[in-house]
């Protein structure tokens, strides 16, 4: 069976070396869908909380909200860069707040102190698909993932090999300890 729970991201990108509209400088508002399979834990019974499902792909997933997603091949990067240096806030701004931890992956890497994320493809909704899947892969048993942005969409579902061990009393994760960090219950 499958959980599944859905995020909005807003976000700025181009596609470089693409010759149509989209090559400019543009916005999106990206509805992300993951669907989460495994069995159903008795004990809350369901699979995975669609509330820690957000709360685990959030954590990676936010730095690319209100965030500018360029190629690493780019010519605008350097420049963004630099404006951003002579602003004074590419190390950050007090009021940049919603800030996931940095990463850096072979298809993506975050700069999440400028808003930045720079990627190895052209940020389709296929490419986010990709990048989603690699982050999130090792931290939920993730079945499907769809991304719609504008007229766009793409799906694709997954195999799931993951045994993630979960809380009798409220479905999540446990850590490595075998601890579940909402409630505190441990494996015996």
């Amino acid at each position: 069976m499958r959980s599944i729970t859905r995020l909005e991201l807003q976000y700025a990108h181009r596609f470089y070396g693409f010759r149509g509209e989209a090559q400019y400088l543009h916005g999106h508002t990206g509805i992300l869908t993951i669907e989460v399979e495994d069995s159903i834990e008795p004990g809350v019974n369901m699979v995975f909380p669609c509330n820690e499902i957000q709360k685990t792909a959030w954590n990676m997933l936010k730095n690319f909200d209100h965030a500018l997603i360029l190629r690493r091949d780019d010519p605008l990067l350097p420049a963004i860069l630099d404006v951003y240096e002579k602003q004074g806030i590419r190390g950050g701004a007090p009021n940049n707040i919603m800030k996931g931890p940095a990463f850096e992956t072979e298809l993506a890497k975050a700069y999440p102190e400028c808003r930045l994320v720079v990627t190895k493809e052209t940020m389709t909704v296929e490419g986010m698909i990709k990048i989603v899947y690699d982050l999130l892969k090792d931290k939920l048993n993730i079945a499907k993932i769809t991304f719609s942005s504008g007229v766009n969409a793409a799906s694709e579902e997954f195999v799931t090999r993951n045994k993630i061990d979960r809380c009798p009393l409220c479905g999540i994760a446990l850590n490595e300890k075998g601890v579940c960090p909402k409630c505190g219950y441990k494996k015996g």
